[in-house]
């Protein structure tokens, strides 16, 4: 799991690529969002694109980042997840809970 990160326009963007399996990868990826809370950033945008597999331990990661941004106020964006995860967003119904961006477009507005 390979995960780097970036302040752009007071929005945190996170990019995963590999597997997000929870363990380790997880709590570095929860340090980077505490963080960034810490500086009164509000948004968040996780860039799941490169992303092949997500097991029940990455979405507990995925679901503890939007309770953190969501109780500061704040919002976390998926970006442009790969049909497999898409799948899975679908199966367990997180699509109706996470913001969804499949294009640049979307992207834009979200992080201006």
């Amino acid at each position: 799991m390979n995960v780097t990160s970036e302040i752009k326009n007071n929005c945190l963007v996170l990019h995963l690529s590999g597997d997000l399996i929870g363990e380790n990868s997880g709590l570095g990826i929860l340090e980077k969002a505490n963080e960034a809370i810490g500086q009164k950033i509000l948004n968040c945008v996780i860039d799941i694109s490169q992303l092949r597999y997500i097991n029940s331990s990455g979405i507990g990661v995925l679901i503890t980042i939007l309770t953190k941004f969501r109780n500061k106020g704040g919002e976390v964006y998926l970006f442009r997840p790969s049909e497999t995860v898409q799948k899975l967003l679908v199966i367990t119904k997180l699509n109706a809970i996470f913001q969804v961006i499949h294009s640049e477009e979307e992207l834009k507005s979200v992080v201006k």
